[in-house]
């Protein structure tokens, strides 16, 4: 009984948080009380703007008006490259700017304000010298994907907008920045609460590549096997995914600053968003400055032995894919040598999905055999990161169209031979030729990969120190210099 009880109050209160979006979508359909409506809830909003945490709108020493920065980034404490985009922003903005107020609103509520800027500069080597505060939001699983089993793109779009109105009667900001890509948001930003926004887009929610997956019939993480095999699930998610593209790039239209991380993001956002003017390309912050000053291992008898990748346990990023590619290399050696070749996989998990996939990995090698060979690195911390990348010679990275990949650059700043997906990101701005040389190789499936691999490992030490050599050279235009340069190049307008 008290557990159904319990089930009642959380739908009572998830109908309660969606009464206002709801009314804000039906106003728009009914003119002339949609306009009343819109006012009155701008009225309403630009009232709460002087009440909530009044110290935000306090003038600085310099006697300037404050200007409050939001940050909507739901998973700020999550250790991926998204999250280093937000903490070098924010760097950026609060050394420029000594007006700037910075809130980010996250849905990490387990842990404290303190513990998360604690988290990244272990993590990422990144100091947070001027305060932050954060917005605890309640509502992040509406943007579960585990959320949504069906229509998932849709629910966590609709999801979105729910956690983004949370976070806007919250706090109110003067500038609102989503870092993480929930495009539905910014009308409520930039309509009701008369902000400017800009959107920095890692990857876009829907791309044409999407639409091709679905049209080819070819089963993927987000393309189940029952609709991939039936023509007409097909041709209605073909439909689903036409009409979404299209509201998607409405959303995102709306934003004054578009930011993206790649050559291949800029080509899908201009695709879908149409707004060339407002657009621009922002690398994402790469520590190559720290992975540099790491000597290139000599040893070629140790460091050859290690494959290294560097990724967040999610679906996308395809770890099944690196394990059997390696259990195809391992085939390639003898027992012997097989003892001395290792994988090691690093990475972080967000939630209990991604730790079902590393359960799921574990399983996978066991059955491949391959279990003794492969280790499992959670949650590392930065300096334990780079004493990995270092020890390695190899770097592994396989998902498709990744949009930009830190984790490459990484690799390759730290002295690895990278093996990266011949699609997106990898394929258009990384792994490419650097004065003429060779930067690394691209690969696309299981043979692909060991090929590239059994030629890194059989490589002759001084082959393998040039292509390092260059390859370190070529990363230096993804330093975290550069984006603090572009990114407040971009955002300049937001200020003016």
């Amino acid at each position: 009984m008290a557990t159904q009880l319990t089930s009642s109050h959380k739908f009572i209160r998830l109908v309660c948080t969606m009464i206002f979006p709801m009314l804000f979508l039906w106003g728009l359909c009914a003119p002339p009380v949609g306009v009343l409506l819109f006012f009155l809830i701008r009225m309403w909003f630009q009232r709460q703007a002087a009440k909530q945490r009044p110290h935000l709108r306090q003038r600085g020493k310099d006697g300037k008006h404050p200007v409050v920065v939001g940050f909507f980034h739901p998973y700020c404490n999550a250790g991926g490259g998204g999250e280093r985009v937000l903490w070098c922003a924010i760097r950026a903005l609060q050394e420029r700017y000594t007006f700037v107020r910075c809130v980010v609103y996250t849905g990490d509520a387990n842990v404290t304000g303190e513990e998360i800027i604690r988290k990244a500069k272990q993590r990422f080597n990144i100091a947070i010298e001027k305060p932050v505060e954060f917005v605890f939001l309640k509502k992040r699983y509406l943007v579960e994907a585990s959320t949504y089993p069906y229509f998932t793109l849709l629910g966590q779009s609709i999801g979105s907008m729910i956690l983004g109105w949370e976070a806007l009667t919250s706090v109110v900001p003067d500038v609102y920045i989503d870092s993480m890509g929930y495009a539905f948001t910014v009308p409520l930003f930039k309509f009701l609460a008369k902000c400017r926004v800009a959107c920095y887009v890692h990857y876009p929610t829907i791309s044409t590549d999407m639409l091709s997956r679905v049209a080819e019939r070819r089963e993927t993480y987000n393309n189940p096997g029952f609709v991939a095999r039936n023509p007409i699930l097909s041709r209605l998610k073909i439909v689903y995914y036409s009409l979404f593209a299209y509201v998607y790039g409405v959303m995102g239209a709306r934003c004054h600053v578009v930011m993206v991380n790649s050559t291949w993001t800029q080509g899908h956002i201009l695709h879908l968003w149409r707004v060339p003017n407002r657009t621009s390309i922002v690398y994402p912050p790469c520590d190559t400055k720290e992975f540099l000053k790491l000597p290139l291992n000599s040893d070629n008898d140790v460091k050859s032995k290690v494959i290294v990748s560097v990724a967040q346990f999610r679906p996308e990023k395809d770890h099944p894919l690196q394990v059997k590619a390696f259990a195809e290399l391992l085939r390639r050696f003898t027992p012997e040598e097989q003892m001395s070749i290792r994988l090691e996989l690093i990475g972080s998990c967000r939630n209990k999905d991604d730790a079902d996939r590393v359960d799921a990995l574990r399983e996978l090698c066991e059955s491949l055999k391959i279990r003794e060979n492969v280790d499992f690195l959670l949650n590392v911390s930065f300096d334990d990161l780079k004493a990995h990348l270092n020890a390695a010679t190899v770097g592994l990275h396989t998902m498709w169209n990744e949009h930009f990949g830190i984790g490459v650059v990484e690799c390759m700043a730290a002295g690895t031979v990278i093996v990266a997906h011949d699609s997106g990101g990898p394929k258009l701005d990384i792994v490419v030729p650097y004065q003429g040389k060779t930067t690394g190789y691209l690969a696309s499936d299981i043979e692909g990969y060991a090929n590239a691999m059994e030629s890194v490992l059989k490589m002759s030490h001084e082959d393998r120190t040039e292509m390092c050599i260059n390859a370190r050279a070529s990363v230096e235009r993804f330093s975290e210099q550069e984006f603090d340069d572009s990114f407040l190049n971009a955002t300049e307008p937001l200020f003016r």
